[in-house]
């Protein structure tokens, strides 16, 4: 089973794997995540905490090879902003999570997030998970 880290995961606390399959999971991270960290880095509103942060982005890029956003990601993203504006809802405030989406159903892989509400309206398209820990 693969399963991809949503942002929200990588700059949490570690999740716990709870369960066999959980602890034989293919981990991995969307470019976009990185995107969404370095951003962090840059905006840290002291030293300490861009240090931190970019300590980090350093560990998170060390361990994950960040799956890309290529042309089959982005024709997916469609496809999933589609669903999100038909449920009423702004796919373009929530991009970076819907690309995050969009790979995961491109790579099979469940999502796991801290912020299920964000991934709600997905429920048919990708299988979302919120860690403990």
């Amino acid at each position: 089973m693969r399963v991809l880290l949503d942002t929200s995961v990588l700059i949490g606390p570690a999740p716990e794997s709870d369960d066999a399959e959980s602890a034989a999971a293919e981990f991995a991270i969307s470019a976009v995540s990185l995107a969404e960290l370095h951003f962090g880095v840059l905006v840290a509103h002291d030293d300490a905490a861009r240090a931190e942060r970019l300590r980090r982005v350093a560990v998170i890029e060390r361990t994950f090879d960040a799956l890309p956003l290529d042309e089959v990601v982005a024709r997916e993203y469609g496809r999933i902003a589609a669903a999100v504006a038909a449920a009423g809802r702004q796919p373009r405030a929530r991009m970076a999570d819907l690309l995050i989406a969009a790979t995961a159903r491109v790579h099979d892989a469940v999502l796991w997030t801290r912020n299920p509400d964000d991934f709600a309206e997905l429920d048919d398209l990708v299988e979302v998970v919120t860690p403990t820990g």
